[in-house]
């Protein structure tokens, strides 16, 4: 049985382009396409109509309004209906094309036929109804980030990646040389797309583990710790997991933490200086930013 999803088309300014993605994330949209259209972009998202309890699509079209006026800008046109798994499928292929991110990455869409010869690390993917294509702020700053993480490591690094969504930095940790990574995402669709990126990527599933849950089952997993650790979800959720991080990983342990809105990095800072990690590095691209950590 195909399954049903809710295509939610917002003809906008291009400035108001990553505000209008965050609300998106925040809503629960999984994948997002841009097109441009003269002086605007259409952006369109997608979600499961299995989410439909939790759908108020006009407060999202208000809320939308309403970040536009603040910054100043015509309010967007937003419109919305249901499509079958098919139409979405081509929607998304026809809006997304190869991504190439930091000095290494080159993601490319799993419908497409990669080079034969590249001097790219090449990334397959199809996102499916999970987080994460290499097209947002975020990833491309926490795919960065993991190359100066991975560009001088000499010994088996064990990574943990917390909310893994489809699986992007989990597959690109271990083409940069990670030993082993543990994903878990509490979403069923998103493991079973990370799964299937696995196979895309022909990495062998005792290298790459993913299960559903959280940061137990990475303990369940892993109980000596691990060397690093990868989450790119909502500031919120972090602050609230830094605790649980904290007992996850092996001394001098690294992290990567993104999903993070400019103006909610200080309470990110601040719980990370109370629970003894310190801040190698900060990156931002737009209104979003990285944060590069360590262990004291």
């Amino acid at each position: 049985m195909s399954m049903s999803w809710w295509e939610i088309s917002i003809l906008c300014n291009p400035n108001l382009e990553e505000s209008i993605l965050w609300r998106l994330d925040q809503f629960g949209c999984s994948g997002t396409a841009r097109e441009i259209k003269g002086e605007f972009y259409s952006i369109y998202a997608y979600i499961p109509k299995i989410k439909e309890v939790t759908l108020d699509l006009a407060t999202l079209s208000l809320e939308l309004q309403h970040d536009a006026l603040v910054l100043g800008f015509p309010s967007p046109l937003t419109s919305w209906g249901l499509i079958e798994e098919e139409d979405w499928a081509s929607s998304w292929k026809e809006n997304w094309q190869p991504t190439k991110v930091g000095e290494h990455f080159l993601i490319y869409p799993a419908w497409l036929t990669p080079p034969k010869k590249s001097d790219h690390l090449i990334l397959r993917l199809d996102p499916g109804a999970a987080f994460g294509t290499g097209t947002h702020p975020t990833t491309q700053l926490c795919l960065k980030s993991l190359e100066m993480c991975l560009s001088d490591s000499t010994r088996e690094t064990i990574i943990a990646d917390i909310g893994s969504g489809s699986g992007i930095l989990s597959i690109g940790a271990i083409l940069l040389g990670a030993a082993k990574l543990y994903a878990v995402d509490t979403d069923p669709l998103a493991v079973n797309a990370a799964c299937h990126n696995r196979r895309l990527n022909q990495i062998d599933p005792s290298i790459l583990v993913i299960n559903q849950g959280s940061v137990q089952e990475i303990l369940n997993l892993v109980p000596e710790g691990v060397d690093g650790i990868l989450c790119n979800i909502l500031a919120e959720v972090i602050v609230e997991l830094i605790p649980q991080l904290t007992g996850l990983v092996k001394p001098n342990a690294w992290g990567i933490l993104s999903g993070i809105l400019l103006d909610q990095s200080q309470v990110v800072a601040d719980t990370l200086e109370q629970y003894g990690w310190i801040v190698t590095a900060f990156w931002k691209q737009q209104e979003w930013c990285c944060f590069q950590i360590r262990q004291s």
